[in-house]
């Protein structure tokens, strides 16, 4: 019998991968590799790549407990090619393998990659996920808006998670109206669950230590979950502990408390140490055992089932052009303050902390702080892009892009949000403590001390009000702007116009 490869991918790190399923253990032999075009690609946080390289050893030496004949790269290994299609080349001709079989990347990158491939490469449709991408171009053809919260009520149905025959448990589909209050004076839950690093983890601590030193990122202290069983522990102690309370604060942020009653197990979700199906049903046996309340559990699985599956769909839909787009024709460049946090505004320079230190930010930090701030500024959405793909340890493009380019910038002129999310400072003030202690003052609107998010807003309101004057969801915020005086709006305009000036120029802001 022909002995064939089976790749396996630093996120594929499930047993039941398509490639592995469609595989032979008596003559097959599985390829893995840490390779420095995938560590390279982008900057990526010094935790994602300990996490990734971690999680694989240990999955590699799960296969070969399981008889499988598993051929491993290290990044060290003197003989490593760098690539992927390299290492299946140089693993093709050890073994004499002509075939490889694949599971789908995530990333068009990648499967262009696989396609041009120095030997043939059968790649599987990634089923993992729960709407393939046959079923959701059957959803989404013919629709003039394809908006998420249609498809998130099909994905409900097709589960019959948190479904009460043909309707919605509780009588709503959505009950994110209840999940906004801001933070309470006290936050019961002490953080996801934190793993000490064993041997494995160590080795690659090391590693990284010495082969990614200068990327954007604190590798130390690193208390990420390195396998499925780690995975499993997180996720309970996330159920049992704080998804209780999730719902009603998951929008709100707090400057010196990083996780709130955050699940923080995205990471596990997109490598393929956890599923989605488990995931959701842990969240929903604990609404049915009266140990969750229905907003929280609701809103949780939305995140997973709707958004998640969602993203995918649109991400794949678009094409590999999808990371170009830019509407608004945004080109400011990123300020060195994302990487740096070298900032007055209080809220960019907690986020950017946050980030640096935990490979993390929740969904709020990241869409109305630190991506607001970006599309209020006007900065190039593919700078943002790779921004996100570097520094959050969850990060993949066929999530991050459609979240980036799509919800947070606009850049793909409405396919996944119907108005652009922007705001002043008062949601932030709203949700958050950042504002107290900042040098901008939240109440002023315009001059030096005024916060920046407040004039920015209008500044960028009245960019673009050709394409968004008509728009139903703004038409108020238009006549509120068009109701100020004219003095009232020139002094905003300038106010923006000098704040950008000094941050183009590299001052500090």
């Amino acid at each position: 019998m022909v002995t064939r490869l089976v790749l396996v991918l630093g996120d594929q790190l499930s047993p039941d991968i398509a490639a592995l399923r469609e595989a032979d253990k008596a003559r097959d032999v599985v390829v893995m590799a840490e390779v420095s075009d995938e560590a390279s690609y982008v900057p990526h946080h010094p935790k994602k790549i300990a996490f990734l390289f971690a999680a694989m050893r240990k999955f590699a030496a799960s296969l070969e407990s399981d008889g499988w004949t598993v051929r491993y790269t290290r990044l060290d290994d003197s003989d490593n090619s760098g690539s992927i299609p390299g290492e299946l080349l140089r693993r093709a001709e050890e073994v004499g393998a002509t075939e490889v079989l694949a599971t789908e990347p995530g990333e068009w990158r990648l499967i262009s990659a696989l396609e041009d491939a120095p030997i043939p490469v059968h790649q599987f449709p990634d089923d993992r996920f729960l709407c393939s991408h046959a079923e959701f171009d059957v959803w989404a053809e013919g629709r003039k808006e394809l908006r998420m919260e249609y498809f998130y009520r099909e994905m409900r149905r097709k589960t019959g998670l948190l479904m009460d025959g043909d309707k919605p448990e509780g009588g709503k589909w959505n009950y994110d109206h209840d999940n906004r209050k801001p933070a309470p004076d006290a936050i019961t839950f002490g953080g996801p669950m934190q793993f000490t690093p064993d041997d494995t983890v160590v080795e690659v601590l090391d590693l990284v230590d010495r082969r990614f030193d200068n990327n954007f990122g604190t590798l130390h202290p690193f208390w990420f979950a390195t396998d499925r069983e780690q995975a499993r522990r997180a996720l309970t102690h996330f159920i049992r502990k704080a998804l209780p309370n999730f719902g009603d604060y998951q929008d709100a942020m707090l400057a010196e408390n990083k996780f709130l009653y955050h699940a923080v197990i995205s990471m596990y979700l997109n490598a393929g140490l956890l599923g989605w199906r488990e995931v959701c049903d842990a969240a929903a046996d604990a609404y049915a055992s009266g140990d969750a309340p229905l907003n929280a559990v609701e809103g949780f699985i939305r995140q997973i089932i709707g958004w998640r599956e969602y993203m995918r769909g649109i991400y794949f839909r678009e094409g590999p052009e999808y990371t170009r787009r830019n509407t608004l024709e945004h080109s400011r460049a990123l300020p060195g303050f994302y990487w740096d946090a070298e900032t007055d505004m209080r809220c960019i320079a907690k986020a950017v902390e946050q980030t640096r230190d935990e490979a993390y930010a929740h969904h709020i930090q990241r869409l109305m702080v630190t991506g607001n701030f970006a599309l209020l500024a006007g900065i190039d959405p593919a700078e943002v892009h790779e921004w996100y793909l570097a520094v959050y340890a969850d990060a993949y493009e066929w999530v991050e892009a459609p979240n980036v380019i799509g919800m947070s910038q606009f850049a793909d002129g409405g396919i996944v949000g119907s108005k652009p999310y922007v705001s002043g400072g008062n949601y932030i003030n709203k949700m958050s403590d950042y504002c107290k202690g900042c040098r901008y003052e939240i109440g002023q609107k315009t001059g030096e001390k005024a916060c920046p998010f407040n004039y920015l807003y209008w500044a960028f309101l009245h960019r673009h009000r050709d394409r968004f004057g008509k728009n139903p969801r703004m038409a108020q915020m238009y006549r509120t702007w068009m109701r100020m005086s004219e003095e009232k709006r020139a002094a905003t305009l300038d106010s923006a116009e000098a704040f950008l000036d000094k941050m183009g120029s590299g001052g500090r802001v």
